[in-house]
């Protein structure tokens, strides 16, 4: 079991950084994410208007939106996920492996143009290469990470959201007033998806 005074420690990190870092500065080599497990939590210069912000907490202008673990089940010890390899998802992946990614894309449509599509086969539903350029300059220019180890994050999520308010968190954040918001415009955005004609690219 994780001592109480690991998780406050954690906890402090993660809502009273000292500082933040950049999609650059974390794809650099070598990256400054250790490879082990534990939490981060993203901050945002830019928030799309939908998106309340009441109660959040903010660092330097950048207001606190998500929080996520690595490991998230005890389970999944065995895989190689680490902190390193999530974060760099989330910043460089796909719509269709980043939670995070997939949420922003959709919440940014408005202002990008680039709805979810079907790609490759069209059993993969993701945005498109312009799409996750798009959104790859975006968080390049407004998504900041900061990251804290811990022995088993999965054990403190849950209470971390509870005491945190983090808007595009849906997993153990029922609590929220925007989750429901949230899984009703991810619902509609995969729908219109399915109904559109693979991409080509």
């Amino acid at each position: 079991m994780p001592q109480p005074t690991q998780t406050a420690s954690l906890k402090r990190l993660l809502t009273s950084p000292t500082r933040l870092f950049a999609r650059s500065e974390v794809l650099q080599k070598p990256s400054p994410v250790p490879p082990t497990n534990g939490c981060y939590a993203w901050y945002f210069r830019e928030v799309p208007k939908i998106v309340p912000t009441r109660g959040c907490l903010t660092f330097e202008g950048k207001t606190l939106l998500y929080i996520g673990v690595v490991p998230d089940k005890q389970d999944k010890l065995d895989t190689r996920q680490t902190l390193r390899s999530r974060i760099k998802r989330h910043y460089r992946g796909d719509a269709k492996g980043s939670t995070l990614r997939r949420t922003l894309g959709v919440l940014l449509e408005p202002q990008s143009g680039f709805p979810l599509r079907r790609v490759g086969s069209g059993n993969r539903i993701t945005l498109t290469r312009a799409g996750e350029g798009y959104l790859n300059q975006w968080m390049e220019e407004n998504a900041f990470v900061v990251w804290g180890e811990h022995p088993e994050p999965w054990a403190i999520e849950h209470d971390l959201l509870q005491e945190i308010s983090c808007p595009l968190n849906i997993k153990d954040n029922e609590q929220h007033p925007f989750v429901a918001t949230l899984k009703a415009m991810r619902a509609e955005a995969l729908r219109r998806a399915r109904e559109m004609p693979i991409a080509n690219d």
